[in-house]
């Protein structure tokens, strides 16, 4: 039967812990927002698609089957039709609607989630068999990474797919196994506060780090730098020595921080986040001075750990607020919600 409406909805998705870990087969503890993307997608006759975003105030008309090189949300739009024809489907010409919830740039993955509520949305118009999971998540991912120029791994499209209320989502990217847990703060909040920089993945150092590390690992000797070692770090120029030390050291603070949660410590669990925004300041290098000061603020405000999220050069931070604090001007407080899914 013909689908004439389709709508899907993508959460964000916070990063506790495990950044830059993905695209290195390593380890990561993230959780769903419960803000994130919808879309609404009309069947239309003819072979054009009129997408509107609502929150940006912009509209964009284009052929179903042009992959000319349009830019923004709009090489999303592209990216969706394109890489789902190389599936076999065959995703209709259609009225689209986008409305999102999330901050652009402020690394709470709102690109991963409008890709997933796009490409939902599309194959349930198309009327053909939904993607599983992994294969969805992968072919957001290839829409970023060829239609928007951002060498992402799979850690945004995972945990917009496998969130849970009130749960957080361990995620081995080698073994690509996720375990979910109780995401316990025990009257504990965890607090986003916006840097007032953007960030974009494309435009920043991001593709710049992963090429650093695929570098590191081959001079290494190692598939990834899952496999890497402290104490061959020696074998490596001082710039490469320190992306590599940074992705090794977070992988055991991923586990650590995984620990704390099933032991209730957030002691513990605020201290690793303070040690992996220093390792994303000193050793990977994306932090800015505007970061910087929102951590300050934070951490005046009586945080008991904060730390930059997402792929860094600018976005938000995440705090672990104890209870009776008051958390800065502007900051959300910000709990784990649903996974992503159709509507209705």
């Amino acid at each position: 039967m013909t689908v004439r409406v389709a709508e899907a909805f993508a959460p964000g998705r916070i990063n506790l812990i495990g950044e830059h870990t993905d695209y290195n087969d390593g380890l990561a503890l993230a959780f769903a927002t419960t803000a994130g993307v919808s879309v609404r997608a009309r069947r239309l006759s003819g072979a054009r698609v009129e997408a509107r975003a609502h929150d940006l105030g912009e509209e964009y008309s284009f052929d179903a089957h042009e992959t000319g090189g349009a830019t923004g949300w709009r090489a999303y739009l592209h990216g969706a039709y394109a890489e789902l024809r190389t599936l076999g489907y065959e995703p209709p010409p259609a009225s689209i609607d986008i409305s999102s919830q999330l901050p652009i740039g402020s690394g709470m993955a709102s690109s991963a989630a409008l890709t997933l509520a796009l490409c939902m949305a599309l194959v349930e118009l198309s009327g053909d068999p939904a993607l599983p999971s992994l294969a969805l998540a992968r072919l957001a991912q290839t829409v970023e990474q060829v239609w928007a120029g951002a060498q992402t791994g799979l850690l945004d499209q995972l945990a917009s797919l496998h969130g849970a209320d009130g749960q957080a989502v361990l995620i081995d990217f080698r073994e690509l196994t996720l375990e979910r847990m109780p995401l316990r703060l025990d009257g504990s909040t965890l607090v986003t506060l916006a840097s007032g920089e953007v960030h974009t993945n494309s435009a920043s150092g991001y593709n710049s780090r992963r090429a650093e590390c695929t570098e590191a690992a081959h001079r290494m000797g190692v598939e990834s730098l899952r496999d890497a070692l402290i104490q061959d770090l020696h074998m490596l120029p001082d710039t490469l020595a320190a992306r590599a030390r940074h992705v090794i050291s977070e992988n055991g603070r991923v586990l650590a921080a995984a620990r704390a949660l099933r032991d209730g410590d957030l002691t513990l669990l605020g201290r690793l986040l303070d040690l992996t925004h220093a390792s994303l300041r000193d050793d990977y290098e994306v932090s800015t001075p505007a970061v910087e000061r929102t951590v300050d603020a934070l951490k005046a405000a009586g945080a008991i750990g904060a730390r930059l999220i997402g792929g860094g050069f600018g976005g938000s931070v995440i705090a672990l607020m104890p209870q009776g604090t008051v958390a800065p001007a502007g900051a959300t407080v910000i709990s784990a919600g649903t996974g992503a899914h159709l509507l209705g």
